[in-house]
């Protein structure tokens, strides 16, 4: 099957622009399901990396095509915990998800994944793979605050992703209280608009009052340069 691959427009914004905007797409998009009463959801990756940091040089070069792999929670749950591979080309991303249990993620942690080869998704036999070839290994988490906003037209979704901390690898991931580092100043956080074939015109018209520059800010590599800062 031919991969679904998205528009993905990232900006790096402030809370002035934030609050302006936010207004307006509330009168047109709805807030997603997930969100809690403030609006928000918390969102915790753990990002994985080999022992050339290929996954890190890649993204701070541009390279057009690559791809890197995280597991996911939200809201410090343990369930879902998922596997991701998230694949990015140019301004185009597809997101390939694996399920995981509270045990499967531990084992992975220990370097542990000879269970994925019996997983249906043809991730777990290729993540199992690249571990093995590529000595794999957790490199930093990435957790911040998530605000959505969504649309069925486009399947359009609009996240202001704030409160960005970066976290060393050997954080529990599930704790609440896990001490992290703040990785963008304070009142900044980054816009992501994300959609399938063209943007709807009624959105289009509400980002022609700003004028947002388009970044390739990218979560991961802001953590991983606030965790070797702090920890070198």
């Amino acid at each position: 099957m031919t991969p679904a691959y998205r528009h993905e427009l990232k900006f790096l914004i402030g809370q002035g622009d934030y609050v302006q905007l936010r207004a307006a797409l509330r009168a047109q998009l709805a807030q997603d399901a997930h969100a809690g009463p403030d609006g928000c959801y918390h969102i915790r990756s753990l990002y994985f990396d080999d022992l050339y940091r290929t996954a890190y040089r890649q993204k701070a070069a541009g390279l057009e095509v690559r791809k890197k792999y995280r597991v996911r929670v939200y809201d410090c749950r343990a369930d879902p915990i998922a596997l991701e591979c998230k694949y990015k080309n140019g301004a185009y991303i597809y997101k390939e998800t694996l399920p995981l249990t509270a045990g499967e993620y531990a084992a992975l942690c220990r370097g542990e994944c000879g269970f994925l080869l019996h997983r249906p998704q043809p991730l777990g036999p290729q993540f199992f793979v690249e571990c093995r070839a590529r000595v794999i290994r957790p490199c930093v988490i990435v957790a911040y605050d998530r605000e959505a906003y969504v649309n069925d037209v486009g399947t359009v979704r609009i996240t202001f992703d704030r409160a960005l901390t970066a976290m060393a690898p050997g954080q529990d991931l599930f704790d609440p209280r896990a001490a992290g580092y703040h990785a963008l100043p304070p009142g900044q956080m980054i816009l992501e608009v994300k959609f399938t074939g063209l943007l709807p015109e009624s959105i289009q018209s509400i980002f022609r009052a700003y004028s947002f520059v388009r970044t390739s800010a990218s979560k991961f590599c802001l953590c991983a340069d606030r965790v070797r800062q702090v920890l070198r």
